[in-house]
């Protein structure tokens, strides 16, 4: 993979609504389907949403059927969860290291490779013992595959 520009940056800590998905993490986007459904009977769907990916696991260590992964949304408001399969999960303030991947989701093991495997491992910086998590910049049923933007936050320790 060819050198990518990371960019450091400061992010407060924040709360997602979210999905638990267990498996491949190519599979998360049942999960997704799942909340999208929740929020769209509540009528909670809207422009203001961030779509975030949390993932626990390192798929080189852990057996793809057991990835732990979280399909979320960040919404500007406070929604009642209360007997929902949804729940709310707190995101970890700090740095971050930021890589933006311009591609289809199944090509995102490359930049993760890249960003542990020569990034991190080069870099003045350790990962943090918190998850990464993805943002999903714009919408795949409406945006071509080879133009899906995706920032992998990789958290950093103090």
């Amino acid at each position: 993979m060819t050198k990518h520009d990371v960019m450091i940056r400061d992010i407060e800590a924040f709360e997602v609504l979210t999905v638990d998905h267990v498996g491949p993490y190519m599979q998360i986007g049942k999960a997704f389907d799942s909340l999208m459904g929740w929020l769209a009977s509540r009528d909670l769907l809207s422009g203001e949403m961030r779509m975030i990916g949390l993932y626990y696991d390192d798929p080189a260590i852990v057996k793809e059927s057991e990835l732990r992964s979280k399909a979320g949304v960040w919404l500007p408001r406070t929604v009642d969860v209360s007997g929902s399969p949804v729940r709310v999960t707190p995101v970890a303030g700090g740095k971050y290291a930021v890589l933006r991947h311009q591609g289809p989701y199944a090509d995102m093991a490359a930049a993760y490779q890249w960003l542990y495997g020569e990034w991190l491992v080069n870099s003045d910086h350790d990962a943090a013992d918190a998850p990464v998590f993805e943002e999903y910049l714009n919408n795949p049923t409406n945006t071509a595959p080879a133009e899906l933007l995706t920032d992998i936050c990789l958290p950093l320790a103090s």
